[in-house]
């Protein structure tokens, strides 16, 4: 029997548990210091990333720090809040292709330090139209492309 592959969008609902908060493990983790982490669910991030009117920006890092409040824990867990806003940005891509007229608007979501997620649909060409189409100015930095001036585009995405 021929397994079908999971959708961008199942992926994204799979929940597989999550959110969970962990007490962190300084004998595995030492960089993250004392407390806990949480693990969000990809909804979540997904959730958040859909927060983020034309014109604004977000990072991962400050996903993680409204997760990390939001489950009342020390951190977020870079690695699969960064995880789940790749899955985020495929399922819209994919949701797009379907005809699908409101996404997740995930070029607005950047790496750390303003950088554009090269790993994103459509690649840095089309990131680069779309936040330009915001009025933002992309600046290539050796290899890497950034959001100039990302910092004063920040928007807010605290509930209430």
């Amino acid at each position: 029997m021929k397994r079908t592959r999971k959708t961008w969008q199942e992926k994204l609902e799979d929940n597989k548990g999550f959110p969970k908060v962990f007490k962190i493990d300084r004998t595995k983790n030492k960089r993250w210091g004392t407390g806990t982490f949480v693990i969000p669910a990809p909804m979540e991030v997904a959730e958040l990333m859909d927060r983020v009117p034309p014109g604004k920006l977000t990072t991962i890092d400050e996903l993680r720090k409204v997760l990390a409040r939001r489950h009342r824990a020390t951190i977020a867990c870079p690695i699969t809040t960064g995880i789940f806003a790749w899955i985020a940005a495929n399922a819209a891509a994919e949701a797009e292709a379907q005809g699908k007229k409101r996404t997740t608007p995930y070029w607005r979501t950047l790496r750390t330090g303003g950088q554009i997620n090269p790993k994103y649909p459509g690649g840095i060409p089309f990131l680069k139209r779309k936040l330009a189409a915001e009025r933002h100015s992309v600046v290539q930095r050796g290899s890497r492309f950034f959001v100039d001036r990302f910092q004063e585009h920040l928007a807010s995405l605290e509930c209430g």
